[in-house]
């Protein structure tokens, strides 16, 4: 009787298993890509020029899901993507955009998305603390960036006031998320 060798050393189904490698590629991509998804769901909010969108829930994500450096390395894609002219943000892509309301929102994203994943862990509390740390990177970035053109006063009404409680749920929902898949997630693509 002959045996075949796959069979013995190897199970079928592990040949349709990505490298740890190729897992890592595809969760990066598909994390810039989520985040270029939450640019186009958006509102506009009367009396501010920065629209409500769900892009601080998939940077902080990204940062969950993926850890520190891919989260990091999602964002700073997301953002090559935008710079390169791809139509990724809110409303459109090139490197002039970064100059207009919401750049230096945008251009926070790869750090939050860092201290984001920094911080996630099996701890809820330490998970929250990160999330929220995440989103005070973003809101810092914007304000400073919209601190330029007016003051902060101005930044904060318009940058800040109109957006935190929706933000607080889009941690939430993340919070719920990281608990639920976070570190499974984390593991694959280390």
């Amino acid at each position: 009787m002959t045996t075949n060798r796959f069979t013995l050393t190897q199970p079928a189904a592990a040949g349709l298993v990505p490298s740890r490698t190729a897992r890592r590629v595809i969760g990066v991509v598909a994390l810039a890509a989520a985040t270029a998804v939450g640019a186009r769901i958006s509102v506009l909010i009367p009396g501010t020029p920065v629209p409500f969108t769900f892009q601080p829930l998939f940077v902080i994500l990204a940062g969950v899901l993926l850890g520190a450096r891919l989260g990091a390395a999602s964002q700073a894609l997301y953002l090559a993507a935008g710079i390169a002219g791809l139509p990724v943000f809110v409303a459109g892509g090139g490197a002039a955009y970064l100059l207009g309301p919401t750049g230096g929102y945008l251009m926070a994203y790869p750090l939050a998305a860092f201290l984001a994943g920094m911080w996630a862990d099996c701890s809820a509390l330490r998970t929250l603390a990160g999330l929220l740390l995440g989103l005070a990177t973003i809101y810092a970035g914007g304000l400073a960036w919209l601190s330029i053109v007016g003051d902060v006063n101005v930044a904060v009404a318009l940058g800040l006031r109109p957006f935190v409680l929706m933000d607080l749920v889009k941690v939430a929902m993340v919070l719920a998320i990281a608990r639920r898949i976070g570190g499974r997630t984390r593991a694959r693509v280390a």
